[in-house]
């Protein structure tokens, strides 16, 4: 044997020796949310009201009939530390649970086993033994509960209250009362992770959390107009370092952009791109446009924690549900139509969200079942690619002898021109677009005077003034507020502007920047930099006054593109319409969209997934009446 063949033996058996040691160390979740994540959340069936004994009912049943079709996440929603009694409610104050710490723990009475300081040991124990995985909500920072009380910091790196600087460090050194959850101000307010022990308190949470068993943490008001980038940074750093993989998830997603979320993406495994979505048309509608940007902005299946990222559409409201922000748990159906249901799970699918289904799965319908387990549809979920939206389609309605082709990015209806103030990414140079006008010598204002039409047209101003503290405050307060503004939309000076809004808005509901009186809060305060934009303290967000049309309604038509592991193609019609239309495209008009592909003079054997009609082999376009609200998914087989 020759030198050169010893020396290729010998690294043969070398990297097999590799490989085999390599395939013994345990899976460290490099590979983490490979495909987009699927499961269930308690949200849309129960709100906050669900108990143990609720839980492992419908874990269950997610065992035994949703996890051969891979769904495997099974989450408990907000409030599960708050007791269940008279007067709690969502933003009720001194009902939550704590530890001496001050962090959350199950509410004992609706989660016994949590007894004992056991947390949600136990419950995590028995959903793995279902073969499923375990998820938690939580929100941003530390409750304000915790606040008021003073709980001391725990040090979960070397045990006992944490210390620095010769002293004992304890909530009120690092809670933020000017950085509360605007839309659940007595909950919860944001930690200074400047601080040593701001950062210690995270740390605390998520270390616990691991030793509970979880494996996957939806984080709340931390995303969208509730942005705080340093928490997720540093969460993210902490899960980052765990023995365990946990899936990472943002919420919500309101005003959430491209730009802002690639600075998130490589952080989370998920994140919502819109507020809440509930069982309204309006709410599946105002997905389209989103999850168009977000493909064409390559951010489906992104770099993410330990593996890859997925924009979030939120989770299915179908079947068995309750209403956004009751204390009582399922009571009613779903209000969308069949046909607008399938639409909805059909662009879930084609855009690749993770599929969170909400509705109660104890009383799961035949028709629920079936949509949210087709096997095509989860298919194109898991492992299509090229996913995109597909403008190539023309369309005439039914009741309508004259043909008229509809652009699919435009709505049948009429618009009208206006103004709306929305927050982006400060790294977006669209930003820069705000100065200072002087009225008098003592009022100016800060006006968008960016993209205006023509030289009539007013700009977008509001008054200015430094924020009015009270005399108490001002020593304390005249650091961290200096270069501040309060924003006015009137001379009287009582209403100030909002960057976020005050509750959470659903996903059809468009935010224009509220006012509210006027008070010490990040939410309202404003700083004018040198380069033109506009920062916000609350999220440190930058507010843009774009022309947008305003669709008066919702119509038109829409199409999506995919192609298969298996070299099929997937093509999906979408009838926004309020009258059944006929939708068509061209299979020369899908090698637009597909240039690898070689469709040239090809043919193609089609069938449609949710009539299960079989059109047999087509070699010019694919045509079909769509219903009203409702979609057509082809399969193609060139």
């Amino acid at each position: 044997m020759n030198m050169f063949a010893l020396i290729s033996h010998c690294l043969f058996f070398f990297c097999l020796s590799l490989y085999r040691v390599s395939s013994d160390i345990p899976d460290r979740g490099l590979d983490h949310a490979r495909l987009p994540p699927r499961g269930w959340n308690s949200y849309d069936s129960f709100c906050w009201t669900i108990s143990e004994e609720e839980f492992l009912q419908s874990a269950e049943i997610i065992s035994q009939r949703l996890r051969p079709h891979r769904y495997e996440y099974v989450v408990v929603d907000y409030l599960w530390y708050r007791r269940k009694v008279e007067g709690a409610y969502v933003d009720s104050l001194g009902f939550d649970v704590i530890d001496e710490w001050g962090r959350m723990i199950p509410d004992p009475d609706r989660w016994p086993s949590s007894r004992g300081g056991k947390g949600f040991t136990e419950v995590a124990k028995k959903v793995h033994a279902m073969g499923l995985k375990f998820g938690i909500h939580v929100m941003r920072g530390i409750s304000t509960q915790a606040f008021n009380a003073n709980t001391p910091i725990l040090d979960s790196l070397k045990g006992g209250v944490y210390q620095e600087s010769g002293r004992q460090w304890r909530a009120k050194d690092i809670g933020l009362k000017e950085r509360a959850c605007v839309w659940m101000p007595h909950g919860f307010m944001s930690v200074n992770t400047k601080l040593g022990a701001g950062r210690a308190f995270l740390r605390s949470l998520y270390r616990q959390y691991a030793e509970w068993g979880v494996d996957f943490v939806k984080h709340d008001c931390v995303f969208g107009d509730d942005l705080d980038i340093d928490e997720i940074s540093f969460v993210s750093e902490v899960l980052k370092g765990l023995d365990r993989p946990i899936l990472y998830s943002l919420s919500p997603g309101t005003s959430v952009t491209p730009a802002m979320a690639k600075e998130v993406s490589g952080l989370v495994n998920m994140y919502r791109i819109t507020g809440d979505d509930w069982d309204t048309w309006g709410d599946v509608v105002s997905h389209f446009n989103v999850t168009r940007d977000f493909s064409t902005a390559n951010m489906i299946g992104a770099k993410g924690l330990r593996g890859k990222s997925w924009p979030d559409l939120d989770m299915l409201p179908l079947g068995w549900l309750t209403d956004q922000g009751l204390n009582v748990g399922p009571h009613r159906w779903c209000k969308l139509s069949p046909d607008e249901q399938r639409t909805q799970m059909t662009l879930w699918a084609m855009a690749k969200s993770p599929l969170m289904f909400g509705g109660d799965v104890r009383k799961l319908d035949n028709l629920t079942y079936s949509l949210i387990t087709n096997p095509t549809v989860l298919e194109i979920n898991s492992f299509s690619w090229n996913n995109k939206e597909f403008p190539y389609v023309t369309s005439r309605k039914v009741t309508n002898t004259k043909r008229k082709v509809i652009s699919p990015n435009l709505s049948e209806v009429d618009t009208l021109d206006t103004r709306a103030l929305s927050l982006t990414t400060c790294k977006d140079s669209k930003a820069n677009g705000w100065s200072t006008e002087a009225l008098d010598q003592d009022l100016e204002q800060i006006c968008w005077k960016e993209n205006l039409r023509n030289r009539f047209e007013k700009p977008f101003c509001f008054y200015k003034r430094k924020p009015l503290l009270a005399s108490d405050e001002e020593t304390i307060y005249e650091q961290q507020y200096q270069g501040k503004l309060h924003l006015l939309a009137g001379e009287r000076m009582e209403f100030c502007l909002n960057a976020s809004p005050n509750r959470k808005l659903t996903s059809k509901e468009s935010k224009r920047g509220s006012l509210s009186p006027c008070k010490r809060d990040a939410n309202q305060m404003w700083e004018l930099n040198t380069s033109g934009a506009l920062v916000n303290s609350y999220s440190g967000l930058c507010a843009i006054a774009n022309s947008v049309e305003a669709n008066i309604g919702s119509g038109g038509i829409r199409s999506w593109i995919a192609t298969g592991r298996r070299g099929e193609i997937y093509v999906a019609f979408f009838n926004l319409n309020t009258e059944k239309t006929v939708i068509s495209t061209s299979i020369s008009d899908l090698a637009k969209a597909l240039p690898r592909k070689n469709l040239n003079r090809a043919s193609c054997e089609c069938r449609e997934v949710w009539s299960g009609k079989d059109y047999g082999v087509i070699k010019h376009s694919v045509s079909t009446a769509v219903e009203t609200h409702g979609c057509a998914l082809f399969v193609l087989n060139c």
